[in-house]
């Protein structure tokens, strides 16, 4: 069974950002070899979050306006 394990680090200049890191893991996807299975992304930070959505400016406006209520 192949598997990869890799631990992606990100520098965001900001309190909140938003980091697109589709091709990133495309990439190490293509590079484990795998063809079929599951994909974790896990933040492993407490004050991190993983969102899946479509990249849009709109959705990052929406986002920052709801998270900053919190």
């Amino acid at each position: 069974m192949k598997s990869l394990t890799k631990h992606l680090f990100f520098q965001i200049p900001a309190r909140m950002g938003f980091e697109n890191i589709t091709s990133t893991v495309q990439e190490l996807v293509t590079e484990s070899g795998v063809q079929e299975g599951l994909c974790l992304v896990n933040a492993m930070h407490i004050t991190a979050s993983v969102f899946i959505n479509d990249d849009e400016t709109g959705l990052h406006a929406d986002y920052k306006k709801w998270l900053e209520k919190l």
